[in-house]
């Protein structure tokens, strides 16, 4: 069984990505790892090259930035670097640049992929996920996160980077097949310094909006207000070893209330029949579980 390990990225530096962080959380289980290096602004190329590994293969990529429509170029990008995988690669391991696996989460991860290996009907692995909101210590827990996505896939050279490269599908559009396992992927695109949060908006949404809403979304002048989140909770776990050198340099401020509940009538509804049921209704999943 040989994992190969993916990702894009671009403007690391200046958007503040903890890449670095993110491809050496799953290093350790991977064979070896593809990043796909888009063309930046900053040194992002000479941050991927200094990190230590010999199972690391870069490949340099031209975003097309006259796609601004649904984040298409994301897809693209990722697609970019899934080619670059070695055909003898059993499992192809997608982590995004803000993506961390905690490395309690290896064992269960490593035990999954050898015990589907060869159940071939299993196209994927689903996981479960933690979105850190603000700052380390909380997290977003009203209905609009996504609780779960693929980030394992089997590599039959069949399947591609769906719509803005959130999860995968078929080359036929079908949705892949696949086993959920007790792991979570800790995503921290929402934590970083208010100023270089607008940076990341602004430069990610370029992919999604016009300039006009760009600038009616988040202005360029003003530093990111977190305060306008719906819900957090308490994170009461351990973060990854990996990104505890950020926690220490964490140089912003960020409290809330959690009691404090912005819903509307309706998502309050549908938050406490959640909670009631399990259920989330009109949750999007990109996956069919077997």
């Amino acid at each position: 069984m040989k994992v190969t390990g993916f990702t894009i990225v671009r403007n690391a530096i200046k958007y503040d990505y903890p890449v670095v962080e993110a491809i050496t959380s799953i290093l350790p289980i991977c064979d070896e790892f593809v990043v796909a290096v888009g063309n930046s602004e900053d040194d992002t190329l000479a941050l991927i090259q200094s990190i230590k590994s010999e199972k690391i293969r870069i490949i340099e990529t031209i975003w097309d930035d006259s796609l601004r429509k649904d984040g298409k170029v994301l897809a693209i990008e990722t697609d970019k670097a899934l080619a670059a995988v070695s055909n003898d690669t059993t499992w192809a391991f997608y982590i995004q640049s803000d993506e961390i696996v905690h490395e309690q989460y290896h064992q269960t991860i490593k035990e999954a992929m050898q015990r589907y290996e060869h159940e071939l009907v299993v196209e994927g692995l689903l996981f479960k996920y933690i979105h850190f909101y603000g700052s380390y210590k909380y997290v977003a827990d009203s209905r609009k996160w996504y609780r779960n996505e693929i980030r394992i896939i089997r590599h039959t050279q069949n399947v591609l980077s769906y719509r803005d490269a959130q999860g995968f599908r078929k080359k036929d559009n079908a949705k892949l097949k696949v086993r959920a396992i007790e792991a979570f992927i800790y995503h921290y695109g929402w934590v970083k310094p208010p100023n270089k949060m607008t940076e990341k908006i602004r430069g990610l949404s370029y992919f999604w909006h016009s300039d006009q809403e760009l600038d009616k979304q988040q202005p360029a002048h003003l530093a990111f207000d977190y305060s306008g989140i719906d819900s957090l909770s308490l994170f009461e776990g351990t973060h990854p070893t990996v990104i505890q050198p950020r926690i220490e340099k964490m140089s912003w401020a960020f409290d809330f209330d959690i009691k404090q509940k912005k819903y509307s009538l309706k998502n309050l509804i549908l938050m406490q029949l959640e909670k009631l049921t399990g259920w989330r209704i009109g949750e999007y999943k990109n996956y069919t579980k077997i």
